[in-house]
Formats: C-alpha cells, structure tokens, sequence
C-alpha cells in the first residue's frame, strides 16, 4: 500500500478473528482481508482498514513469525 499507515502484526488466529468481527460489524476495509504470497516462506495475511482520525492501519499475521522481516 503506497500511503503512510501504521501497522500491527498479530498471530494468525487472532488476525482471522478481527477480520471475522470487522465483517460481521460493517466496517469499511480500504483493503480486503486477503492472504499474500500463499505458500511461499513469506505468506502473510493483511487487511487495512481506516481510524476515527483518517490514518490508515494495517493488521498483519505470518504463517510463520519467524519470516516477519525475511526477503524472497
């Protein structure tokens, strides 16, 4: 995402759960709960959604943590 935002990395089934009570809430995703690079070392979920304020924020969960800031 090519905008400042900030962002959190939870465990996987914690971000599943927030994005399951978002849904279920009505809230307005800037960017679908959607899994990136499925299958590969870096596979991560991610959503972004907007505060209050307008700043955008990013929850984020690895498959595996210990790949939070590998490359490839």
């Amino acid at each position: 995402m090519p905008v400042r935002h900030f962002g959190l990395v939870v465990r996987w089934e914690v971000w599943q759960g927030l994005a399951d009570r978002l849904h279920a809430k009505g809230v307005h995703f800037l960017i679908q709960p959607h899994v990136r690079f499925q299958g590969k070392p870096g596979e991560q979920a991610t959503f972004f959604i907007e505060d209050p304020s307008g700043n955008a924020l990013e929850f984020k969960a690895f498959q595996d943590p210990a790949r939070l800031f590998a490359r490839g």
